[in-house]
């Protein structure tokens, strides 16, 4: 495990609730760390449908991760409640950084902490593209 930085509650702007599955634990009885990226993706995913409006199916952008990080502080395991902090770090024409955490139900302070990066494209041509305005205006919302 990481020496943990300060990862705490209020730095974040989002939270997205995830309970974690049975098959989530790997064979040291916690939550394998590629799962983690899983929550990260589902919590920024959730976050753009719901309120940036992004339409996955049949919109006319998509997001691309393109680099990703995560490090980690604690364990967490099957069964438990977690809530993925989210915030926006940096936020570009047409590419925006996600800083992420993982939060054991209403703890202080984080279990992991990582980062990603989305790159918007024309979904007809896979070409980087301007984030549409009401996906900006969403993000924009989690600007730190």
């Amino acid at each position: 495990m990481a020496e943990q930085p300060e990862h705490r509650r209020g730095d974040y702007r989002h939270f997205q609730p995830i309970t974690t599955r049975w098959h989530d634990n790997d064979v040291y009885g916690h939550v394998n760390n590629v799962v983690y990226y899983s929550y990260f993706d589902s919590a920024v995913n959730t976050y753009l449908i719901e309120r940036g409006g992004l339409d996955i199916h049949d919109g006319e952008v998509v997001g691309f991760v393109v680099s990703s990080s995560c490090d980690y502080f604690a364990s967490i395991a099957f069964p438990e409640s977690i809530e993925v902090g989210l915030r926006v770090g940096k936020l570009g024409n047409s590419s925006v950084q996600y800083e992420l955490a993982i939060f054991k139900r209403g703890e202080e302070h984080a279990c992991a902490a990582g980062r990603f990066v989305h790159v918007f494209v024309d979904r007809a041509n896979n070409r980087p593209t301007a984030i549409p305005p009401r996906l900006r205006g969403a993000l924009e919302g989690l600007r730190v």
